[in-house]
């Protein structure tokens, strides 16, 4: 579907009154299977938006299943998302998730590949919703490699767990 940029304000408006607004906005991304959605939906003030969501009713995710479409698309919807998570940051917001083609994050989460196995199938077992499955380990083993590339090109720091880098962005 061809897209056009248009005014965001009610949208972004929206998150403001919904979320914390902080100093400083922050992103940290982490591969799928990590917890991402879980600590979010945990955490005791609203100050982490989990990036699935913001992007979907951004309009960066695509209706139906993208990520099974190529790389290609899913670079697309990563820039895309982006954008969003860029005007995010700019408002004072806080973002955590898995898209990211050029925005250099403040924060890279890769737990131990073991543990991060562990949490998938885990998951997937008891209360699946979304993201990679183990038959998809092959392909978390890329984005792991890709976010850990980035993160040492761009000097940005890489932790084992979210609350780690949670840590670390909120006490420095």
């Amino acid at each position: 579907m061809p897209q056009i940029f248009c005014d965001g304000t009610e949208f972004y408006e929206k998150l403001t009154k919904e979320y914390v607004v902080h100093e400083k906005g922050l992103f940290i991304v982490a591969p799928s299977g990590v917890g991402k959605t879980y600590f979010v939906q945990n955490q005791k003030e609203k100050d982490w938006i989990d990036g699935d969501v913001v992007w979907r009713e951004g309009g960066a995710y695509p209706k139906k299943p993208w990520f099974v479409e190529g790389v290609e698309k899913v670079l697309e919807v990563d820039q895309k998302s982006d954008i969003i998570t860029a005007e995010c940051k700019r408002l004072g917001l806080w973002i955590i998730g898995a898209s990211n083609a050029w925005l250099v994050p403040d924060a890279v989460v890769i737990p131990h590949w073991g543990v991060h196995q562990k949490w998938i199938r885990y998951r997937e077992r008891t209360q699946y919703n979304g993201g990679a499955k183990a038959e998809d380990f092959p392909d978390v083993l890329k984005h792991r490699a890709l976010l850990r590339k980035r993160a040492r090109k761009n000097g940005i720091k890489v932790f084992p767990t979210i609350e780690a880098a949670v840590e670390f962005l909120t006490k420095n």
